[in-house]
């Protein structure tokens, strides 16, 4: 997923990995990713072995910028090649039953501006289906053990079984939005059509959306 993820955003524009870890922390936040520089500079280097992506010209580097504990050199600038490009398509298409689960989801639709419109809908299905199975089977302990379980727990089986509720609303929202060949809608609420506060559509890989 990692692999995938710095393609997808090399795709976008060259960067050092500075640039990548911050971009990658905040596109994969929806799933708390935590890409510490032990984690991704490996794998760039992998990348780089398999000519996926290879080093543009160094440019000075900050004190911020350098990792703790290490030299401070230069910026090495990553930009993904023509057989990256390729292997990005690859990645996207090659989509399977690992893209229905919380990380794989999460990394996948993130980048799904650049997914073709078939490989986006077969993912939301799967992962409706990987919800709905989810949501049955909190249903079936609150149906069975509920008298045995301890308040706490019983909240945080209600929990995550409103959570799955949401997050199938929202699956479903989106796979009529892709079978329409509209894109997603952000409406305010209020108008019609928007939510309120306590309907809004769970974020890709998580349970629910927090608001302040």
């Amino acid at each position: 997923m990692l692999e995938f993820a710095i393609l997808g955003l090399l795709q976008e524009a060259p960067m050092h990995g500075y640039e990548l870890r911050k971009e990658l922390t905040a596109k994969l936040g929806a799933i708390r990713a935590a890409i510490s520089y032990g984690t991704l500079y490996p794998t760039l280097r992998r990348l780089q072995a398999a000519g996926w992506i290879t080093e543009a010209a160094e440019t000075p580097a900050t004190a911020e910028e350098v990792p703790a504990l290490t030299s401070r050199r230069g910026r090495v600038v990553y930009t993904i090649t023509a057989e990256g490009k390729e292997r990005f398509a690859q990645l996207i298409a090659q989509a399977g039953p690992e893209t229905y689960d919380d990380t794989g989801f999460g990394v996948h639709f993130a980048f799904f501006a650049r997914t073709d419109q078939a490989t986006r809908l077969r993912i939301l299905e799967g992962r409706r289906r990987k919800i709905e199975e989810r949501r049955e089977g909190l249903r079936d302990v609150l149906g069975r053990a509920a008298e045995r379980l301890d308040a706490y727990t019983l909240e945080l089986q209600r929990h995550g079984l409103d959570a799955c509720e949401r997050e199938v609303r929202w699956l479903e929202e989106l796979i009529a939005n892709e079978r329409s060949g509209r894109a997603p809608t952000a409406p305010r609420p209020g108008t019609a059509g928007g939510r309120g506060d306590n309907d809004s559509p769970p974020t890709p890989g998580t349970s629910r959306t927090e608001r302040p």
